[in-house]
C-alpha cells in the first residue's frame, strides 16, 4: 500500500477524532461561533467516507485487484479525487452544514463510490466462493445505500426534515453501510487474511442467512417512525437468524481459526479479540433490543444510540481493520510508538463506551445524570486522538511503498 495513501486515511480519522473530541468538550464549555449540528455532520461524515470508506479502498484494491492491474492510474486518481471530497466535506459541513457546497462534495464522493465499485467488479480476482460472493455483496450494499441518499432531496420538498420518510432515509442509508457494505467487506477481507476455507454448501447458508438478517433488521429502525407491530416481528426474525448464522461462522472455522490466530503477534492478537468481542457484544444488544419495554428506549435515549454506533465504528470495523493493517505490516507491530498508539486509543474507546452506555442506564433507572458525566466524557475522549498521532506520525517514518 502507497504510504502516501495510508497517511492520508489515518489524517482523516485523526480529524474526525477532533471534532468528535470537540463536541464533547462543547458539553462542559460551548464554544462561541461553532455550531454543533454542523460540526457532528463534518464529524460524521469524514469518520464514514474519510476513514472507513478510504481505508476498505486501499484494502480491497490491495488484496483482491491483481499486481498487474493495480499498475493503472485510474485507482490512483480516483484515490485522490475521493480525498479531495472528503476534504470538502470535512470544511464545509463544520462551516455550513448541508449546503450547496457540503451536498456537491457528498455527491461527488458517490460518484466516485460507484465507479470504485464499477472498476473492482471488472478487475477484481478473488480466490474463494466465500470471498467473491462477500466482496460483491459488501459492493452492492454500498450502492444500494445511496438510494437513502437520493431520497432526502424529495423527502425534504415534498414532506420536510421532521417527516418519518426523511429520517427513515438516513437510516436506510446508515443501515445498509454499516451493516452491509462494512461488515460484508470486512468479512471478504477476513477470509482472506486467515485464508478461510468453508464447503460451498456450509457457505452458502451462512451467507444466506446473514443477507437475510441485513435486510430484515433495518425493520427496527423503521419502527422508531412508523410505529407498526410488524416491524417488530421483522427484526426479531432478523435478529435471530443472524445469531445463527454468527452461530454457524463459528461452527465452521472454529479449526481454521485457531491456527490462523496462533501465529499472530500479540498486538495483533488483542486488536482482533477486541473486534470480535465488540462484534459479540453487538449481537447480544440486538438480542436485548428485541423485549418491547427496550425496543423504543433504545431510540430515545441519545446514549444508548452513540454508545451502539461507536460500538460498530469504532469496535466492530475500526477493529478490524487495525488487525488488517498489523497482520499486513501496513502498522508494524513491533514499533512500540505504534502499539502503544493503538492500546491507548482502544483505552479511549473503551472507558467512553463505558460511560455512554452507563449514563444511558441511568437514565432508563430515573436517576438522572452521573456526577461530572461530561467532563470525564471528554477527559476519556482524548485518549482517541492520542493514539491516532502516534500512530500517524510513525506511519511518516515508513519506508514509501509504491504499488
Amino acid at each position: 500500500m502507497k504510504k502516501s495513501w495510508l497517511l492520508c486515511i489515518f489524517s482523516n480519522f485523526f480529524i474526525a477524532s477532533l471534532m468528535g473530541l470537540l463536541l464533547r468538550w462543547m458539553y462542559v464549555a460551548p464554544i462561541t461561533g461553532v455550531n454543533f449540528q454542523f460540526l457532528m455532520h463534518g464529524h460524521s461524515h469524514v469518520a464514514i467516507l474519510g476513514w472507513v470508506y478510504m481505508m476498505l479502498y486501499c484494502l480491497i484494491f490491495h488484496f483482491f485487484v491483481p499486481k498487474e492491474k493495480q499498475q493503472k492510474p485510474i485507482y490512483n486518481q480516483l484515490f485522490w479525487i475521493t480525498e479531495l471530497a472528503v476534504v470538502g466535506m470535512m470544511v464545509d459541513f463544520p462551516a455550513q452544514g448541508y449546503a450547496f457546497a457540503s451536498i456537491l462534495f457528498s455527491t461527488l464522493h458517490i460518484f466516485c463510490s460507484y465507479y470504485f465499485c464499477y472498476l473492482i467488479i471488472k478487475d477484481a480476482n478473488p480466490t474463494t466462493l466465500a470471498e467473491k460472493k462477500l466482496l460483491r455483496t459488501s459492493l452492492f450494499f454500498m450502492i444500494f445505500s445511496t438510494l437513502g441518499v437520493w431520497c432526502l432531496g424529495p423527502a425534504v420538498s415534498l414532506l420536510g426534515k421532521a417527516s418519518a420518510f426523511y429520517q427513515i432515509a438516513i437510516q436506510f442509508f446508515l443501515h445498509f453501510q454499516f451493516n452491509g457494505w462494512f461488515l460484508f467487506a470486512i468479512l471478504a477481507l477476513f477470509f482472506k487474511q486467515a485464508i478461510l476455507m468453508i464447503e460451498a454448501k456450509k457457505f452458502r447458508i451462512f451467507y444466506n442467512l446473514f443477507v437475510a438478517s441485513t435486510f430484515l433488521t433495518l425493520a427496527l429502525p423503521v419502527s422508531w417512525y412508523l410505529p407498526n407491530p410488524v416491524f417488530y416481528w421483522l427484526n426479531a426474525l432478523g435478529v435471530m437468524l443472524q445469531l445463527y448464522a454468527a452461530v454457524l461462522f463459528i461452527q465452521f472455522i472454529r479449526p481454521q481459526f485457531q491456527s490462523f490466530f496462533a501465529a499472530l503477534p500479540t498486538i495483533t492478537k488483542i486488536v482482533y479479540g477486541f473486534a470480535l468481542f465488540s462484534l459479540a457484544l453487538k449481537v447480544v444488544i440486538q438480542l436485548v433490543v428485541l423485549l418491547p419495554e427496550f425496543a423504543q428506549v433504545s431510540h430515545q435515549i441519545r446514549n444508548f444510540v452513540i454508545g451502539y454506533i461507536h460500538l460498530t465504528m469504532l469496535g466492530i470495523i475500526t477493529g478490524f481493520l487495525f488487525g488488517f493493517a498489523l497482520q499486513n505490516d501496513f502498522l508494524n507491530s513491533r514499533n512500540r510508538i505504534q502499539t502503544w498508539g493503538i492500546a491507548i486509543f482502544l483505552f479511549g474507546f473503551f472507558t467512553t463506551e463505558i460511560l455512554l452506555f452507563l449514563q444511558g442506564i441511568w437514565f432508563f433507572l430515573g436517576k438522572g445524570s452521573l456526577p461530572n458525566y461530561y467532563q470525564n466524557l471528554t477527559l476519556y475522549s482524548i485518549f482517541m486522538p492520542a493514539g491516532l498521532i502516534m500512530l500517524s506520525v510513525e506511519i511518516l517514518k515508513l519506508k514509501p511503498k509504491t504499488i
